[in-house]
């Protein structure tokens, strides 16, 4: 397995990734809790996903929680 087989490089890639692999609804609660560690630099969670997977990874992933958050905000309009 490489690295494209095992990150998603879209915003699709990683939702399905999320609720369809790994078998996780995106709700709000979910969302904002994973905001809130990964916003956490010194969150041990945050720290060990950076380590891991870099920075760069980490910023994508805050951007697509916020993009699901905003998903669901509007679904709900």
């Amino acid at each position: 397995m490489n690295d494209q087989d095992a990150f998603p490089n879209s915003y699709d890639e990683w939702r399905h990734c999320i609720e369809v692999r790994g078998d996780i609804r995106l709700t709000p609660n979910y969302i904002s809790q994973r905001l809130e560690e990964l916003l956490d630099d010194k969150h041990v969670k945050t720290k060990e996903f950076a380590r891991l997977y870099g920075d760069d990874r980490l910023q994508m992933t805050i951007k697509w929680f916020r993009r699901a958050a905003h998903d669901l905000s509007g679904k709900r309009a």
